[in-house]
C-alpha cells in the first residue's frame, strides 16, 4: 500500500530543493486532489521580486487553475514548513480541507483556528535539515 502522505511530502521536498538550488528559502508545496498532484510550488520570492511568491501560494494558484475554481475544498496541501499567516489565509480562502506540513516554524506566532484539519511533523527531520543547511550556508557568505 502506498503511503500517500509520505509520497506527497517527498514531492514537496524535491521542490524545496529547487528553491535551495536557486538561493531561495527552501520551501516546497504540492496540492493534491484524489491522490493526484494538481498544483506545485516552491519559494520564488527573490526570483520574482514578490513577497507573496511563497510555495503555498504558487501551489494553490496552480491548483485553482487546474480545477478552474477558486475553491479547493476536496484538496490537501503538503508543505515542507508550517505555513505563515499569509499562506494560512490563502488556505482558508481556497477552502482547502487539510494541510500537512513537515518542519515547525518557530519564528512567529500562529493564529490557531480549527477551520481545517492540520497535521504536522511528517518528514520533519528532512525538511528541518534542508532549512537549517540553507541558513547556515547564508551565514557563511
Amino acid at each position: 500500500m502506498i503511503d500517500f502522505d509520505k509520497f506527497f511530502m517527498q514531492e514537496a521536498l524535491k521542490l524545496a530543493k529547487n528553491a535551495f538550488d536557486e538561493d531561495e528559502v527552501p520551501i516546497g508545496a504540492v496540492v493534491t486532489c484524489n491522490n493526484k498532484i494538481i498544483g506545485k510550488g516552491y519559494n520564488q520570492v527573490e526570483k520574482l521580486n514578490d513577497p507573496t511568491a511563497h510555495a503555498e501560494i504558487l501551489a494553490i494558484t496552480a491548483a485553482c487553475n487546474f480545477l478552474d475554481s477558486k475553491y479547493l475544498d476536496k484538496c490537501t496541501l503538503y508543505v515542507t514548513l508550517e505555513p505563515c499567516m499569509m499562506c494560512i489565509g490563502a488556505v482558508r480562502e481556497a477552502q482547502i480541507s487539510k494541510v500537512v506540513y513537515g518542519a515547525t516554524d518557530h519564528t512567529h506566532k500562529k493564529l490557531q483556528e480549527n477551520l481545517f484539519e492540520l497535521q504536522g511533523g511528517l518528514m520533519s527531520e528532512e525538511a528541518s535539515v534542508l532549512i537549517k543547511t540553507f541558513f547556515k550556508k547564508k551565514r557563511l557568505l
